[in-house]
């Protein structure tokens, strides 16, 4: 294990935030970047922005980079689009290297001229998925200290209420709407389009991703530019081994990182393409495959199993390679998936605080039903309660080291549970054998992830209390066939002759309105009292066992 990594650097950022606020580098796992020679190139002074787009579009200017719908995005245009859009920020909105801005749009090719003109600046961008609700964005621009928001027009409401209940945001300029003069296009039709990047260090922060966590807050975790470029220099150089003819797709969001990754980090740093659709279906899924002659997919689990019956119908000769993540990977998944179409989905495990994948095989290297092996650039092993390693074969708490890692905003707690010793606890339970193939057991802590999505159950149970009717309640992960798990909350009523199915629903509707509807509790079981322990404290493990055992 190399020492860590010191850029000598100086860093571009004018509002030092992302500095004060990152936990002290005594608690950071070490940064590893001996085992890779292309990570040990990197300069001190980096711009992912630079490097990923004015750089690729020098090389690769007039080749798509985006097909959406039937327009088509060349890498100038991307390049332009940003530059103007840069311009507006630092003209218009006054943000300098070092503020924070959010982003919030479904994935379309603006909302990733924005995250690019975002790192242009040196400013750092806190991405939001277009299912949040106010509330949620008034937690993460309060925790960020955001001021200025980039948004797409259709997703307004819930921005503007955000915006009138925070203490920090003061305003967000709209794209994708009527395009009059106050619109993010009106302003950029009249700005140059050229634009000076920030001179930004390599470790300057460039991302704050917001994740939930067990603690029903969400979690902000913050990547450096160089992180942006390691994770292709990783996972994409050494497992999925894009070419520029390559075209990709996928249903993550961008604001997701690993839509960051899948969609714009990987094919851009090859000068692929990426079709970019906003709601994807199984359906859709395959459609968009066969008309753009996509040949990398990205999805969840459940999505290849919804699609496999339906491959028959479509024509998938274009497709090459597929990615899984969000959530482990079932063997009859797979074994599905290889029989209708003879592809073997390279299974990825990743999470927000690494950034992306850090264990996976690809091709014949495929173990089926194993996650797979550490990836070039990163070490993982199964650990103890005490941090011992354990014999193969042994279940215990993966932890992993590499060139990106868990930096949390602010949170000196969280910070200490995620990061022991140097190495990064992911929270998951797997068994590693002899061959050094790792093997999903289960999660470790309370975090709920239902078809890719990780959702927070003391969260939904804080929403859930907000309710006349609920006297208490608590929220478990039940285990579902097609979504891996489910959301399910256990509810004592304070009248309890109000149970039955139209109470059901109506709290449904109540936790759909107040946060994103991929969290509300798709069961609801309405019991007399919860089970405790003698000091009060609830026993949702009791609740998790009563679920397992049917």
């Amino acid at each position: 294990m190399s020492e860590p990594w010191a850029p000598t650097g100086i860093s571009a950022h004018i509002d030092t935030f992302s500095t004060d606020h990152l936990p002290p580098k005594d608690e950071w796992a070490p940064m590893s970047y001996e085992t890779l020679p292309e990570l040990t190139a990197y300069p001190a002074q980096m711009n992912c922005a630079t490097e990923l787009l004015d750089k690729q579009a020098g090389r690769h200017g007039d080749r798509p980079v985006f097909y959406y719908g039937d327009d088509i995005w060349t890498y100038d245009d991307l390049l332009e689009r940003a530059n103007r859009i840069a311009n507006v920020l630092v003209e218009d909105l006054g943000v300098r290297p070092g503020n924070r801005v959010m982003l919030r749009a479904p994935n379309n090719p603006m909302y990733v001229a924005c995250w690019f003109a975002v790192m242009k600046v040196g400013a750092i961008a806190v991405a939001t998925m277009p299912l949040l609700r106010w509330r949620e964005l008034k937690f993460m621009s309060e925790k960020a200290e955001i001021e200025v928001a980039l948004c797409d027009k259709r997703l307004a409401e819930e921005m503007e209420t955000a915006i009138e209940r925070s203490t920090s945001l003061k305003q967000a300029v709209y794209f994708n709407g009527d395009g009059d003069t106050d619109s993010l296009e009106g302003r950029m039709s009249s700005k140059a389009a050229t634009f000076v990047n920030a001179d930004t260090a390599a470790d300057d922060v460039c991302l704050i991703a917001f994740t939930s966590g067990t603690t029903g807050d969400p979690k902000g975790c913050m990547h450096f530019h160089r992180d942006i470029l390691a994770i292709g220099d990783t996972f994409s150089r050494h497992v999925l081994k894009p070419g520029p003819d390559d075209i990709f797709t996928g249903s993550p969001p961008i604001a997701f990182t690993f839509g960051l990754g899948a969609l714009v980090t990987f094919p851009m740093q090859v000068g692929a393409s990426t079709v970019l659709v906003e709601q994807f279906t199984p359906q859709t899924t395959l459609e968009t495959v066969a008309r753009y002659n996509v040949s990398i997919l990205f999805t969840a689990p459940v999505a290849y199993r919804a699609m496999t019956p339906l491959v028959c119908e479509h024509d998938l000769s274009s497709l090459k390679k597929c990615v899984s993540a969000g959530e482990t990977l079932p063997l009859p998944t797979f074994k599905g998936w290889a029989d209708a179409t003879g592809i073997r989905i390279i299974d990825g495990l990743g999470a927000t605080e690494m950034l992306h994948i850090f264990v996976a095989t690809a091709g014949d290297d495929i173990r089926p039903g194993a996650t797979g092996k550490a990836i070039p650039g990163y070490e993982a092993r199964i650990a103890d309660d005490t941090g011992a390693d354990v014999p193969p074969g042994t279940v215990g708490r993966l932890a992993v080291r590499g060139p990106t890692g868990c930096r949390y905003l602010d949170n000196a707690e969280r910070q200490a549970t995620y990061v022991k010793d140097g190495w990064n606890y992911t929270g998951d339970a797997y068994l590693m054998d002899e061959d050094g193939y790792f093997w999903y057991q289960s999660r470790t802590d309370d975090l709920i992830v239902s078809a890719g999505y990780n959702i927070s159950g003391p969260e939904v149970e804080a929403i859930m209390m907000d309710h006349p009717k609920v006297m208490e309640c608590a929220v478990i992960g039940a285990p579902n066939a097609e979504r891996g798990q489910i959301v399910k909350a256990f509810v004592v009523l304070n009248d309890k002759s109000d149970a039955g199915d139209a109470a059901v629903k109506e709290l449904q509707d109540f936790v759909k309105a107040e946060i994103a509807p991929y969290k509300y509790p798709r069961e609801i079981e309405f019991i007399d009292a919860l089970p405790r322990t003698q000091t009060g404290k609830v026993q949702r493990f009791v609740l998790r066992e009563q679920e397992a055992a049917g």
